[in-house]
């Protein structure tokens, strides 16, 4: 049946009947592999991107999309703890159930919980109301149908389509189903039906007032951690910092309570759960790259000659580190982007996927193959029980010296980020066929994969790609000879990217 429901808009004056009577739904909202909106909120004023009636069209669009895809229209939704986020949610419902979806509601998660309960109630699709470590006012939703990987650039391609040409199947019939206590009745069971740990760890679980503060203290407690809980209490406004575990303000926090307690690591959630980051019993805070390298060095003592991928913002030591060389361990580098990653770890049967950004995918038996920064938590306390003489500090010490930066994003619109990072490409591949040094080394490998990974001869590299998810470009540089070098590369590839006046303000730098 097509629907009556209005076409969708790109704008509209949030002050007019107009608002509140047709669907809002901004274009450039549609990502590579999930969705956010500006949903707004009267101090900003900034005009919202979407509106409740956008909701219930991109319910009725994705929908439309399960019957096209010959999948079944039943979907398991949840929403995070920002104040309109059950509004969202609801909206969302209602366009899904016009569609002839069943919804199975599991309330207030994380996203990996929502992940979960795909395999627990044995519902193929996903929509998760989330807008993750966002400032408040964004909102978004994390899709699939096809577990554990969410949907990639084709699947939100056809969604956008329909969603914005208002083809929708309107076939009715929808049914609604809430799942009442899925976290203790099942979630919990999950990740704690295990023996406890040997060690008595004296963890700190900092949430950044995200949705992970109503669930990470209850896991690891469960599991045997004596938790300090940090900034755990829900508060939409992310009163001291955004719950980001790529953020050097959450690390220096988490560091300095690390520090403060006495406490052997740092455990760091970010604002849907799905990553996790790390500061050792030192207060060092651990790039979760590095922290990939560590679990990859753990994991490969029990499971030989295993296979990780990687994103491309991750550091050389997967490739270069002699221990995983000597275990033969097998390292693919690919595209940054939980749904690229977590698509390339089932392709590739690998034991585990690992994101500089936090997001880890573990395979059976550790996890079942999505992003889940608990599961991750868990992978990081186990290595410590395996190695009862060592702290996390000793085991971080063991990895070999390099130089890198955290990720650095400076403005670039959605609608021309992408055409810069073409030119970007294209002016480095110049540079190599002429022979020309970069940070005062030849270039001896370009990744395109993904932007562009520049890798001269002594090691030193830089990435420069577009942000999947936000108006940005990401920039990140590592050496393993020094830090100078590690500055030149950023000094050289920053450079390069000023060639292009669309591109603005560092979010940090080094």
């Amino acid at each position: 049946m097509t629907s009556p429901f209005p076409r969708p808009v790109p704008s509209l004056a949030p002050n007019t009947a107009a608002f509140e009577s047709t669907p809002l739904v901004k274009p450039t909202g549609f990502r590579e592999y999930d969705a956010r909106w500006w949903f707004g909120h009267p101090a900003s004023g900034v005009p919202p991107e979407l509106n409740l009636m956008g909701v219930q069209a991109l319910g009725l669009g994705l929908g439309t999309l399960l019957g096209e895809l010959g999948r079944p229209r039943e979907v398991v939704t949840g929403h995070d703890f920002r104040g309109y986020s059950g509004a969202i949610k609801q909206a969302l419902i209602t366009g899904l159930m016009a569609a002839g979806c069943k919804v199975h509601d599991i309330g207030l998660a994380l996203s990996p919980m929502a992940y979960f309960a795909q395999f627990a109630l044995d519902v193929a699709a996903v929509a998760m109301v989330t807008a993750s470590h966002n400032d408040n006012g964004w909102t978004g939703v994390k899709m699939g149908c096809d577990r554990p990987v969410t949907f990639g650039p084709e699947e939100m391609g056809r969604l956008k389509e329909i969603t914005l040409a208002g083809a929708f199947d309107a076939r009715g019939g929808g049914a609604y189903v809430f799942h009442e206590n899925f976290f203790e009745r099942h979630y919990l069971k999950e990740l704690t039906d295990r023996p406890k740990l040997g060690r008595r760890l004296k963890v700190v679980a900092a949430c950044g007032n995200g949705t992970a503060g109503a669930f990470a203290p209850q896991v690891l407690e469960a599991l045997g951690a004596e938790v300090i809980p940090l900034d755990c209490e829900l508060d939409h406004t992310f009163p001291r910092y955004n719950p980001n575990p790529e953020d050097m303000e959450m690390l220096h926090a988490m560091a300095e309570a690390v520090r403060e307690h006495g406490a052997d690591v740092g455990l760091g959630f970010d604002g849907d759960g799905d990553r996790c980051g790390v500061v050792d019993d030192e207060g060092e805070e651990i790039f979760a790259d590095k922290i990939g390298v560590m679990l990859a060095r753990d994991l490969s003592l029990t499971h030989k000659n295993a296979r990780f991928v990687v994103d491309v913002k991750s550091t050389g030591l997967y490739h270069s580190d002699p221990v995983l060389r000597e275990r033969g361990v097998e390292t693919d580098y690919w595209k940054t982007g939980h749904s690229y990653i977590k698509r390339r770890v089932r392709d590739l049967n690998a034991l585990a996927g690992f994101e500089k950004s936090g997001h880890f995918f573990f395979n059976a038996p550790i996890g079942r193959g999505y992003d889940d920064g608990l599961v991750t938590a868990i992978a990081v306390l186990d290595m410590l029980d395996r190695n009862p003489s060592k702290s996390m500090a000793d085991l971080y010490r063991e990895l070999p010296k390099t130089y890198g930066s955290p990720t650095m994003s400076p403005h670039c619109g959605d609608e021309v980020k992408y055409g810069v990072i073409d030119k970007v490409i294209e002016r480095v591949k110049a540079k190599q066929a002429a022979g020309e040094p970069i940070a005062g080394g030849r270039i001896v490998d370009l990744v395109t994969v993904n932007g562009v990974r520049i890798v001269t001869e002594d090691g030193t590299w830089g990435l420069a790609r577009a942000s999947s998810n936000k108006p940005e470009l990401v920039v990140v540089v590592e050496s393993p000879v020094s830090d100078e070098k590690k500055l030149a590369m950023f000094r050289e590839l920053d450079a390069i990217l000023r060639e292009n006046p669309e591109v603005g303000a560092y979010n940090q730098s080094l």
